[in-house]
């Protein structure tokens, strides 16, 4: 990705991050009236969680602003992991609003209130949960194409919002109809159990990121057929590793050609594959070692690979070697 690619996905990005400030200060507002119309619990509960998707969409905007920093001296690699601390602090405020919405929903439990002009309330709060939907699709779409987990993130935060205000209106749609109270309080706790597990989703996504954990099974899977392809040159290759940093993806490996061939000649084919792993894979950095084939110090570093234990098994299994 060039400089000027850099810029732009992430001008795109940002903008898309406004849209999700935007959708939740609208719903705050709708929500929050939707509430004072009714005195409903469950209603009060989903404008609560919508506070804390502004909160969220603000922490998005700020750690995608430092993301599109390009590399320097002390950040060879790029400021792309600061997504994560993003997703990591929307899963925490997602916790928090689950247990703020389950302490006042039990405290209604407790000590239930009559509800009023509920009609109005399930319209103003439906409108609401048609705000949330609409930017939700927008932005799941665009951190897909992106391949950014703070804009992911964020859509599945809305979209948890959109189940909950459909739970919500249903619930006290109920309880007004039948005049069983405690519905309202009961909604509200299972709302609250629901984006609890979303919370936990998110802040095991927002770790699995910091602990650069390898890329998925299928791109690894496209990394290794095209590596593979290149036996019948003998051209082989061993300790392949991956990992990704928000839209990043990075990965090595060792490259092991005939000795008698020249320093050129090896680095045609390294160009070679990067070329076509590159194509497969966009906004990859890969980094390629070239060793001859028949060193032996070329597999001193077999504690890289996970598949080899000695020195002995490296040597017979020189011309099928596994990741």
């Amino acid at each position: 990705m060039t400089v000027s690619q850099h810029d732009t996905t992430f001008t795109t990005l940002r903008r898309y991050a406004w849209l999700s400030v935007a959708a939740a200060v609208l719903t705050i507002g709708l929500k929050t009236g939707a509430y004072l119309l009714t005195g409903s619990i469950g209603l009060f509960s989903d404008a609560l969680e919508s506070v804390v998707n502004l909160a969220a969409a603000l922490m998005a905007l700020t750690m995608l602003t430092v993301a599109a920093r390009p590399p320097d001296e002390e950040h060879l690699y790029g400021h792309t992991k600061a997504e994560y601390f993003s997703s990591g602090v929307e899963g925490a405020l997602i916790i928090m609003a689950a247990a703020s919405i389950g302490y006042a929903a039990l405290g209604r439990l407790l000590h239930p209130a009559p509800l009023e002009q509920v009609s109005w309330g399930l319209i103003v709060a439906t409108a609401a949960s048609l705000v949330n939907l609409f930017a939700s699709r927008l932005l799941r779409k665009a951190g897909e194409n992106y391949g950014s987990i703070t804009l992911v993130a964020d859509a599945k935060h809305l979209m948890t919002d959109v189940w909950t205000s459909v739970g919500v209106v249903l619930g006290v749609a109920a309880a007004s109809l039948t005049g069983w109270l405690w519905l309202d309080s009961v909604i509200a706790l299972l709302v609250a159990i629901h984006i609890l597990w979303i919370g936990v989703q998110l802040l095991r996504e927002s770790a699995l990121g910091l602990m650069d954990t390898a890329l998925p099974a299928e791109e690894r899977a496209q990394i290794v057929e095209i590596l593979e392809r290149y036996r019948r040159h003998q051209v082989t290759y061993h300790s392949l590793r991956t990992r990704r940093a928000g839209l990043r993806r990075f990965m090595s490996v060792h490259v092991l050609t005939p000795g008698i061939w020249t320093v050129q000649e090896g680095h045609n084919w390294l160009e070679r594959i990067e070329a076509e792993i590159r194509t497969a894979l966009p906004n990859i950095t890969i980094l390629t070692h070239l060793e001859p084939v028949e060193d032996p110090r070329s597999m001193d570093d077999k504690g890289l690979d996970r598949v080899m234990s000695t020195p002995v098994e490296a040597k017979e299994k020189l011309y099928d070697l596994r990741i």
